[in-house]
């Protein structure tokens, strides 16, 4: 299951990015903005014309990860700007070809895109008109509306384009703006569904941030790799215990909330698993297991859920496994496969029905392993 931008419910995070409206939305967003203006309530727009719907790239963008520059940095001699990380791959550059002599901070430059991001979308806070000639006069007060969410937004695409450009800490301080702004709001208006919902996604993307990455491969001997990219093990615990915490509290009939709480379960015992702890691991996979069995009595004709759940029962056999447990091993295997061998895919989902195979022979090798 792709996730879903936190902020954004109505698409997936880059389906409007390269997308301009249609000319029904924008007649609705006319009509909105209309009707807006006349309850005394303006939307704020960006002065550069970034916003949720739009993607731009631009002065303050750099040309690799194509995110908002981080730790700015400029090539000599020929004075382009990138990103740190981005840069340093390169010995010419990637825009005009000049050889690299050397790479010099750009500090300037990065306190206008710091500027930039805090001021985002916070154009003008609520006013209150207490000028008395003024309501005599009848003229309405103008309330300026108050948009982290569209800031969140914003902040989450360009979180996202870092990341896939493996430029890690530019990831984490965006999505740390993120979660500034969600913890605001609910100082502001309590553990709303919503915000706990956001923030859960946020500090589970944070906690993927410092995650030592962790490939499980299923199908090599039942061995698990690790690579790292970042050492800060702690922090990734703490951020998808967080996020787990969130989550927990919203009501659990939300498959994007579902898939994300087991899955930040699902990482905390990697990790456990990576340090050795064996009854830690088993504990943080059977609790993402019992989550997903649980959702699955409402959704149990949609594949992804059940072979979710095929996955959890083979993580967790395997550590009743390395724990010497092996009849209990065998049950979770042989409930897993029973699971699969039920489970009619369509044949327009032949992603979920190569999903389902894949997982459906592991399982059956397990069974002849001692």
């Amino acid at each position: 299951m792709t996730p879903v931008c936190p902020f954004n419910k109505a698409s997936r995070p880059d389906d409007a990015s390269g997308k301009k409206p249609s000319e029904n939305q924008s007649k609705q967003q006319s009509a909105s903005d209309h009707k807006l203006q006349q309850d005394g309530v303006i939307s704020p727009k960006c002065p550069f014309g970034y916003d949720s719907q739009t993607f731009k790239l631009g002065p303050l963008s750099c040309m690799v990860c194509q995110a908002l520059l981080f730790q700015c940095s400029k090539c000599v001699p020929c004075s382009h700007v990138f990103c740190k990380v981005c840069i340093s791959r390169f010995s010419d550059c990637p825009l005009c070809g000049a050889d690299i002599e050397k790479i010099e901070d750009n500090p300037d430059l990065q306190k206008t895109v710091d500027r930039f991001i805090e001021g985002h979308a916070r154009i003008k806070r609520s006013q209150i008109d207490t000028d008395k000639e003024e309501k005599e006069a009848d003229t309405k007060t103008v309330i300026y509306e108050d948009v982290s969410f569209e800031r969140g937004d914003f902040m989450m695409q360009q979180a996202m384009r870092a990341l896939r450009a493996n430029n890690i800490e530019s990831a984490k301080s965006r999505l740390g703006v993120c979660a500034e702004d969600v913890r605001e709001q609910l100082q502001k208006n309590g553990n709303t569904p919503e915000l706990c919902s956001q923030l859960g996604a946020v500090l589970g993307m944070l906690g993927d941030c410092c995650f030592l990455k962790i490939v499980y491969n299923m199908s090599m001997n039942d061995t698990v790799y690790f690579s790292r990219t970042t050492g800060d093990t702690s922090s990734a615990v703490s951020y998808f215990e967080e996020s787990v915490n969130f989550l927990m509290k919203m009501p659990k009939d939300n498959l994007e909330i579902i898939h994300t709480l087991s899955v930040s379960l699902n990482k905390i015992g990697d990790l456990k698993y990576y340090e050795g702890d064996l009854q830690a691991t088993r504990a943080y996979y059977f609790q993402a297991l019992d989550v997903r069995r649980s959702a699955v009595k409402n959704n149990s004709t949609v594949p992804s859920q059940v072979i979710d759940i095929a996955v959890s029962l083979a993580k967790v056999a395997d550590v009743d496994r390395n724990l010497g447990d092996e009849d209990t091993a065998i049950a979770g295997f042989k409930e897993g496969i029973k699971l699969l061998e039920s489970l009619t895919v369509s044949s327009e989902e032949d992603d979920f029905e190569k999903r389902r195979l894949s997982v459906l022979e592991f399982l059956n090798s397990q069974l002849g392993k001692k």
